[in-house]
């Protein structure tokens, strides 16, 4: 490997040449224009809090899973537990078990995104840790055993029968696969993306990075389809077809005033999740939601900014839609005090993110 090959290995260099690292102010702010001017047609800067009338700000920024999980049908959401600062670790451990959660188990903040503060606990120790270290209202929710993981956006005109799917996101989490020759961290530095999460790696495996994985071991390490901590999103919205369409749209349908955004989705196989068998429903999220399958390396920043700019579109049409219905958008003051709150919300959450 010659030294500009070598540069192409550096943290700064990966990020500046593959756009799906870049800051979201950078990837945002050519076509915050478009955002202004949807704005300006709505007469007001928080339109998109009447997309989903039933969530916080429209589930734009702030949304509580806390309200939002009730809403799933409970066959299709794993068993969730909230729990409050400040937080007794003893009477935690007591209510799950009461409860029937068993580990493996996942602590993921009431308010959250991006993946910050979200950790897997695989025992007692763990969980007694998490809660310890939480910065912000949790809830700890069981395993989902599916190995596969989806986001799948959605939306409905207020008044329309049926719903559309616009993306589908495929996740790949960050997996090691061993050659019996090298450690997972000789790997690891072989390749971009993990490259740029050894630091976290790091402080959860420490030592254990230097494990030799016999020839063909695939070994899971960070087993969450978070895009800031490793997965890779593969661009399956060539996949949407009138059967998969039929089932999501049932779901989202059961979610009261639910008009745009995306689940995200943990699943047996393709074939069963089209057939509504044998997936759950780990997350929903709302008017904030991203298209993530621009996150495909294979696509463009351009493609990026159209098919944002393109859901941008939706969200407002459906957000004028209800307005008529008498679906208020958030007041100025309302919309300046969810920036505020959310600012707070980040500097907490980023805490929890170095767990």
């Amino acid at each position: 490997m010659n030294w500009i090959q070598r540069l192409g290995y550096r943290p700064f260099f990966i990020r500046l040449l593959h756009w799906e690292y870049w800051s979201f102010n950078v990837v945002y702010v050519p076509i915050y224009i478009i955002w202004v001017g949807l704005c300006l047609r709505a007469r007001s800067f928080f339109f998109f809090a009447a997309a989903n009338p039933r969530i916080r700000n429209g589930g734009f920024l702030n949304e509580s899973k806390k309200d939002i999980s009730p809403m799933i049908p409970a066959s299709l959401h794993p068993k969730t537990l909230f729990f409050s600062l400040p937080a007794n670790a003893d009477r935690i451990v007591q209510q799950l078990q009461e409860k029937g959660l068993a580990f493996p188990l996942i602590g993921k903040p009431d308010i959250g995104g991006r993946g910050r503060g979200v950790k897997a606990l695989a025992g007692e120790e763990e969980l007694r840790a998490y809660i310890r270290n939480a910065f912000v209202d949790f809830h700890i929710q069981e395993f989902v055993p599916y190995k596969q993981e989806a986001g799948i956006f959605y939306y409905r005109y207020p008044g329309e029968e049926r719903g559309h799917l616009s993306g589908i996101v495929r996740k790949e989490f960050l997996t090691v696969r061993g050659d019996g020759v090298h450690s997972m961290r000789q790997l690891l530095l072989k390749d971009k993306r993990s490259i740029l999460q050894l630091g976290p790696l790091e402080k959860v495996y420490g030592a254990g990075l230097d494990k030799v994985l016999p020839a063909g071991e695939d070994r899971v390490l960070v087993p969450y389809g978070n895009h800031a901590r490793g997965a890779r999103f593969i661009d399956d919205s060539h996949l949407i077809d009138e059967e998969l369409t039929l089932v999501i749209d049932r779901v989202c349908r059961q979610l009261p005033e639910f008009y745009f955004g995306r689940l995200d989705i943990r699943y047996n196989s393709w074939e069963e999740l089209r057939q509504g068998k044998n997936f759950a429903i780990i997350e929903v999220n709302g008017a904030g939601s991203e298209p993530t399958h621009i996150y495909d390396p294979l696509h463009s920043i351009f493609f990026a900014w159209k098919e944002i700019i393109r859901h941008w579109v939706i969200l407002w049409r459906i957000s004028r839609k209800n307005h008529r219905l008498g679906i208020p958008y958030l007041s100025t003051k309302d919309g300046i005090a969810m920036f505020r709150e959310d600012k707070s919300w980040s500097a907490k959450l980023a805490a929890m993110g170095e767990m």
